[in-house]
This record gives C-alpha cells, structure tokens and sequence, in this order.
C-alpha cells in the first residue's frame, strides 16, 4: 500500500478505496508528485526504468508543476522514465490547442528530460482502418516495458476514469470509444463551445487501468463530491466506473475538503468514533442536528442529541439548551447590517471575472456604498474569452459606424472591422481569437463591469481593471501566477490601504480562475504586510459556482427585497453573460438566478435554524491566515 506522509491529510475511514483529504489543493498535489518522485529515484538508484500512466486536465496541473520544480530545483532526472497518457481525442492534430499531446507537452514534458521515444499518447489522427491495430500496439508496448507501476487518474463527474464512460465494459482494452454527453460538457469551454468537442476518443482500458500496480485517483472540488461518493462507499457498478477501483489491491484516493464533503466520516465525524469537541465542530454538529430532526436550535432536546449520535456531545458540553443557546448566539452574531462598521473606511473588492463583484457581493457592495465607505473595486482579468463571436462583431461594426456618424478617423475604422471581421469568419471551431478581437471582447466585458458597478452605487474612479499577465493566453488554460501579477496586486493594496479586502474564494470555480487570483491576492497581502507591519481585514466570498454551509459563515449580511432587485439590475448589465454565457458550467441557470437562489437559500437556512427571518442574505467568512 501506499504511505501518505504529509501531515495535511486527514484519513477518512470506512471507504473503499481508502481516502485521504489535504487542507489544499497545493498540499495534495505535492503529496502526489512526492510519491512519484520517490519511485523515479527507487528505479534510478537501481537502474532500472519507472513506468507511469498519466492523466490530463485541471486536476494533475498542480502535480506536474511540482515534478518540473523538483527536476529543474532538486535535479530529479527522468531520463529512465516511460509514460503512458490515458488516451487522446480523435481528430485533433498534436499541435492543436486542445490535443493532449500538446496539453502534455506544454504543461510537462518540455520542462522535463524524459526522451521523445519513451512518451506514448494515443494517436488521434489515424484512419479509422489503423485505429484498432494502433490500440493493439499500445496494449503491446505497455507490456513489453513491465506492466504501469504507478497511475495517476482524475474522474469525470460521471464517474469515468481515462475515457472508460458509464457502462464501459470492466476487461476492456485501449479502443475507440463514443465520449458521454455530461464529458462533452465538461470539455465544451476548452473547445469554446460544446458543439465544436469532438464525439470520439481513444482510451486505455478499464483492465489495463486496474493492472497497475498502484493507482492514486485525484479529485478536487464541489462537483466532484457526489461521484466521489458513489466510487468509494458505493456498490461496484459499471454506472460508475471509478467504482472498480474498489477490487484494485492498491489504490488511494486523495481529495480537497470540497470534495470530501459527502463522505459522511469526513462531514459527519462524530458518526464514527469519539472526538475532541472543538467550538468549529460543536456548531458544525448542532446545526446539522437542526437539520436531521427538522427543528430549530432553541427547540432541540435532549432526546435529539441521544437519537442522532451525538450521546458524548451532549455529555460533555450539555444539557441541549445549553448546546443550543450557544449555537444560537454564534449564530445571531454572525448577522451584520454594517460589514465594514459605521465609521468611513476604505474598502476594496477583488473580482477575478469583470462580473463575480456584482453576481457574488452585489448586495453588500450596496450596503458598503449606503453606509458611506470608500468602495474600490479591482478586476484582476479581461474576461475576454467568455465572449460569443457575434458580440464582438457587433461591436466592431457599432464602433465603425459611430466614427463615420461623427467623421472620426473613418478609414482606419473600417480597416479594423475588416480585421475583426476576417479573423471571426477564418477561424476554425475552437481556435483561439487573434489579438484584435480578444481586444474587442476585453472591451465589451469592461463596458458592462463598468456599468455594473455603478448601479450599485461604485464611483467610476474606484474601478481597477488589472487584466493580470497570467490571464493572457487567449485560452481557458492559464499560466501560473508570476511575480508580475503579485506586483501589479501589491501596487494597488499599497495605492488605496484598504481597511477591508474582500476576495473570492469560490475555489468551485471549474476554470480555476478563481483560485488562481486568490493565490496572487493572497501573496501580494504577505507582502504588503511583511513591509508595512498592516494587514487590512479579509472577507472570503462565493456565489457563483458554490455557497458556504450554515456552520462555515462568519458574517451574513441581509439584503432587503430593493436591495435584491437592485443586484440582478447590476447583474443584467453584463448583457454578453445574459440568458447564455459561453462557459456556463454544469449549473443550467443563469448567473443572476443562481446568485438568487443561493442568497435567497441562506436566508431560509437562518430562519429555519430559529433567527429572523429575511428575504436574501450573502455570506462571508474571516480569513485568518488559513490556506485556501
């Protein structure tokens, strides 16, 4: 079996495969790359080669810029190395953007010094005639080099391993396969629409999967929590087919806490054993007794604590109203009319998408306006990709027309529509826009950020449009944050000296945009701090993707029904995210409904725990330093 050595992993117990959960992100993946690296020295040392099977998408990106550090920093060598990718779209050229061979080239094999002649990716540009005899060569290749020693794996929210969809067969080999439509939806913003994913792809096998020697599937994030579930305490199913993993003799399973989160020995600890009762755990298990029994904290007695599992709460922090009184206060303190207090201060919110500010914090950024505060906003992107092409073209014609209107520079004007226009019309499906028109679509999203802001009530001169390096790669894949975008952050803190900094940490988000930018917010405060000696107040928001639980929250702030009325208006101003934004996500509502429903959500939630009633609240919590 495995060792897991990092001390940022918890055990959760009575899952098959074993599961281990990381405080972050980070932490799981230098977990993976540890394991990796300690089997490449075992064969370097012997002289013998280490064969890895490898995964693309979001989840390894961490893992391989942890093997690159560890060989360009810590001279790990991978010249005996031989890997075997999990499979390849079919149709797509090696270079083309999408093509795992040049995801893998671009996040990992360049960096490294594996030799050419020892990478094997599916070939996805054969005849449909040489396919099945390419797939019998992979098969061969595998086994005359040993056997996988170690395969890294991610799962689809259907519960695909490589491209082994629901229903693949268990014995079954490298092959051509029909790809699911919930994995075409996945992919669609790679693809820049989901009519441009292609239907195909080849994948190695569910037998050739299990016969590695040891497998480490990774998931990360709120959308992988309920197929998470299914694969490790559900029945072994070809529904599922991760749920095989559960006959493989040495398999772990490594997880972020969003992912985690339905696995009752991980949400529900106190179901499985004694525990040492913390304040965080007493009000995470009282509130979800609320829940359980259908009652209201003040309403709780000794007999539900008894009846759901909770005997040595009760008997060490009891009797139930004292429980309950307790919760009950924690949880009216977390409601604030005022989140930044009643005395000026200078407020400054970060939005990774020119739209999360309004979708997530409309509200309180109202509040903080009608409260009297200094209220910066900064937008750390463009946001130009999630434009369709026919806005941008629009626009282009719209400006053209405007300058000949007042006679501005009407040559030049038209020459650039014809640009625009020519890029639009010869770009093939899901290739990147050309710089005039990633310019014109940037141009649309800061007109509507804009416009949103000052809605609710944001000066003009208080907005920040950043458009941070990373950011800038015409893709949904982005490079990681550098020292130029913490610099550009760390000028901005420095210029306004916020007294309250408010960040997303809506870390759901399926395009990692989010997450990016707080890493880059996060560093540029440490350094800040590190000069200064001052370090502002720091609330965590969501919204978009995802929203806190009840126990979680630190400060919720009411919004009255104008209030809401008010943030969709904001909302509505981002017209190119209207009725269809080009990366939606798996959430089929729209930005403006699902903010709602989750601000209308919270609010129901406080009532039904026993506290006043409202029509919407947004939730934040306190950063304290903790890892994100």
């Amino acid at each position: 079996m495995s060792s897991i050595s990092s001390t940022a992993a918890r055990f959760v117990p009575g899952t098959c495969p074993p599961c281990y959960v990381f405080a972050t992100t980070n932490d799981l993946a230098r977990e993976v790359a540890r394991q990796v690296a300690e089997l490449i020295r075992e064969r370097n040392a012997s002289g013998q080669p280490a064969v890895l099977g490898l995964p693309t998408g979001s989840t390894p990106v961490g893992v391989y810029r942890e093997l690159v550090r560890l060989h360009q920093e810590e001279g790990l060598s991978f010249e005996r190395v031989i890997t075997f990718n999990l499979d390849e779209y079919l149709g797509l050229d090696p270079a083309q953007t999408q093509s795992y061979h040049h995801w893998m080239d671009s996040h990992f094999f360049r960096h490294v010094n594996i030799p050419a002649a020892q990478i094997h990716i599916p070939d996805g540009t054969l005849p449909p005639e040489a396919i099945e005899e390419h797939c019998r060569w992979f098969e061969q290749r595998i086994q005359e080099v040993g056997g996988i020693d170690l395969m890294l794996l991610g799962i689809g929210t259907n519960g695909h391993i490589g491209f082994n969809e629901p229903f693949s067969i268990r014995h079954s080999r490298t092959r051509l396969c029909t790809l699911d439509p919930v994995t075409r939806r996945a992919a669609a913003s790679d693809f820049f629409g989901e009519e441009n994913v292609p239907t195909q792809a080849i994948t190695m096998g569910l037998g050739t999967i299990l016969e590695a020697r040891r497998i480490l599937l990774m998931a990360m994030g709120e959308h992988k929590a309920a197929v998470i579930r299914e694969t490790v305490l559900g029945p072994i199913t070809d529904r599922v087919p991760a749920s095989y993993l559960q006959d493989h003799a040495d398999t772990t399973v490594l997880l972020d806490p969003a992912a985690a989160q339905h696995l009752p020995a991980y949400a529900t600890p106190w179901m499985v054993g004694n525990l040492e009762w913390t304040d965080t755990l007493i009000k995470q298990a009282v509130l979800w007794l609320c829940e359980q029994a259908g009652k209201a904290l003040l309403k709780l007695g000794d007999d539900d604590f008894r009846n759901h599992n909770l005997h040595q709460l009760l008997r060490h922090h009891g009797p139930a109203p004292q429980l309950a009184h307790r919760v009950f206060r924690w949880m009216n303190d977390t409601i604030c009319y005022h989140p930044a207090g009643k005395e000026p201060q200078r407020v400054l919110c970060f939005s990774p998408h020119p739209d999360d500010d309004v979708i997530s914090m409309g509200g309180t950024l109202i509040r903080l306006v009608e409260d009297g505060h200094e209220v910066h906003v900064a937008y750390m992107t463009s946001g130009n990709i999630a434009v369709f092409d026919h806005d941008a073209r629009r626009v282009a014609d719209l400006v053209t027309e405007y300058n000949r209107l007042f006679g501005i520079d009407q040559q030049r004007s038209q020459e650039v529509e014809a640009e625009v226009v020519q890029q639009l019309t010869s770009k093939l499906p899901g290739q990147q826009d050309g710089d005039k028109v990633l310019k014109i679509k940037g141009l649309i999203r800061w007109s509507e950020a804009k416009a949103a802001a000052i809605e609710v009530g944001c000066r003009e001169e208080h907005l920040h449009f950043l458009d941070l390096p990373f950011y800038r790669t015409g893709t949904v894949t982005k490079r990681p944050i550098g020292p130029d975008d913490v610099d550009q952050v760390c000028q901005l803190i420095e210029r306004i000296q916020p007294d309250q900094v408010y960040l997303a940490g809506d870390l759901a988000d399926p395009h990692g945009t989010h997450r990016v930018c707080a890493e880059a917010i996060l560093r540029a405060l440490g350094q800040v701090r590190q000069a200064t000696g001052r370090q502002p107040q720091v609330l965590l928001y969501r919204g978009a993707w995802q929203e806190y639980d009840l126990h979680e929250i630190d400060l919720a702030v009411p919004l009255s029904p104008s209030d809401l009325i008010r943030k969709r208006k904001a909302i509505f101003m981002h017209e190119s995210q209207k009725d269809e934004a080009l990366f939606p996500g798996s959430d089929p509502r729209e930005f403006w409904q699902r903010a709602e429903d989750r601000n209308r959500g919270t609010a129901d939630k406080y009532n039904r725990i026993g506290l006043p009633e409202f029509l919407a609240m947004e939730a934040f919590v306190v950063w304290h330093g903790q890892a994100l």
